[in-house]
């Protein structure tokens, strides 16, 4: 049972973000995953076939790789775990929420693993946390957008 990131994974990335919008706003824009390509400009296809919940999968492409993620853990509205396997790649993501006044603090950290990774980690590394910024910072402009 997967409870956590790979910790010793090849590649380990954290990034956090405030956001100036209530937590429930920011993890419904997160989690809704069939929402994903409306604000999300790095995501080209993302569908749910049924609400996010521990053992769900959802199906989702970028950059041209077809990712299939497991949800591993979810509580609402302050950690979802998803993870699996991509091309080689063995990636988990966890994503907290956490109340901050008016506003929510999101971090992520995401583990890589798998040959892919070894044999180029630090560009690999480079990016996943490029990756991580772009979302972040577009989850943020969605989230403080009133008419988003």
């Amino acid at each position: 049972m997967i409870t956590t990131i790979e910790e010793n994974a090849t590649v380990v990335v954290r990034r956090e973000i405030r956001i100036a919008a209530p937590i429930n706003r920011v993890w419904h824009l997160h989690t809704d995953v069939n929402g994903w390509t409306g604000w999300q400009s790095d995501i080209d296809t993302a569908y749910a076939d049924g609400p996010l919940q521990a053992g769900a999968t959802f199906h989702w492409s970028t950059v041209g790789l077809q990712i299939a993620s497991t949800v591993y853990a979810i509580d609402a509205p302050h950690r979802i775990l998803w993870g699996g396997p991509a091309h080689g790649i063995t990636g988990i993501h966890e994503w907290t929420f956490t109340a901050d006044g008016d506003a929510t603090i999101v971090r992520t950290a995401e583990s890589w693993d798998g040959n892919p990774v070894r044999a180029d980690p630090d560009n690999l590394r480079e990016a996943l946390d490029a990756s991580l910024a772009s979302w972040l910072e577009q989850l943020r402009k969605t989230a403080e957008n009133p008419t988003a």
